[in-house]
């Protein structure tokens, strides 16, 4: 199980890595720019907030799985939120977004694949570390 978290971490390291291309790739400045001011500044401290809890799940998955492992209740309590935020990514992704404008071609595709990968191996991992 602690070489599954370890991956689970290293794999949510690469996922924020990568997410820095996104406001590139889906122009996210036009469509910002014509917010409000305020709401544009939400909508990017919203984007930083999620960035974080990526980087702080992946750092502790990464370098102190034990903690997660040690059978407290602060360990179950913390496995079993990342399990339903991974798999609320999941739902949203398939119920929520509307991806008909999403980047067209082969490359597109199967990155959405593999994030969808992740976030059911992510759900796993967790869930199963939360419940075992």
């Amino acid at each position: 199980m602690k070489a599954l978290l370890i991956l689970a971490g290293l794999g949510q390291l690469v996922l924020a890595a990568g997410s820095l291309a996104l406001p590139r790739i889906l122009r996210w400045s036009d469509d910002t720019a014509k917010l409000r001011p305020l709401t544009r500044q939400v909508f990017w401290t919203y984007a930083a907030y999620i960035w974080v809890t990526n980087i702080c799940f992946g750092v502790v998955s990464t370098f102190a799985p034990e903690w997660l492992l040690d059978h407290s209740p602060l360990a179950r309590v913390v496995t079993g939120y990342i399990t339903a935020y991974w798999g609320s990514r999941l739902l949203v992704q398939f119920f929520y977004f509307d991806r008909s404008e999403a980047p067209p071609g082969a490359f597109y595709k199967l990155a959405e694949v593999a994030l969808v990968g992740l976030f059911i191996f992510l759900t796993a991992v967790y869930g199963y570390a939360a419940v075992f």
